[in-house]
């Protein structure tokens, strides 16, 4: 297979053994600078360019996206993913999982187990919201 590593550091010990492990059982591994990446976007012919040049077709990518570049970061994989390419951890789930309300509200609906939570955007609420939560 050949797999891109989506990560801003080629030097992290977590990207290196990923890139490691691939290439040990036989993969092509490329790790690419998520924000040198950038978007040719068409009905016709998609696609990631990096430094100049278009990438070549991936069969996966591994995200390796940090908090400070989420937004970005879940743009370049989601449009690998609308190219076809598999994302282990698909841009959806990353948005999801850094956004802490999102996630509790979702975690909620399915029944698990939450700490009592309250959420407010005025200040003149919070009597009120730490008398709901238990003080």
């Amino acid at each position: 297979m050949k797999i891109a590593i989506l990560s801003r550091n080629k030097k992290l010990y977590s990207t290196r053994r990923l890139k490691e492990a691939g290439e040990a059982m036989g993969h092509e591994v490329d790790i690419i600078d998520t924000l040198h990446c950038y978007m040719d976007i068409t009905s016709t012919h998609s696609s990631v360019r990096y430094h100049g040049r278009e990438l070549p077709k991936y069969d996966a990518i591994i995200p390796r996206i940090g908090a400070s570049v989420t937004f970005y970061g879940t743009a370049v994989a989601r449009q690998f993913e609308m190219m076809g390419t598999f994302n282990i951890n698909e841009s959806v789930a990353i948005s999801r999982s850094r956004d802490k309300l999102r996630s509790l509200q979702l975690l909620s609906r399915k029944g698990v187990g939450l700490p009592r939570t309250g959420f407010a955007s005025r200040p003149d609420n919070i009597k009120d919201l730490i008398k709901n939560v238990g003080g």
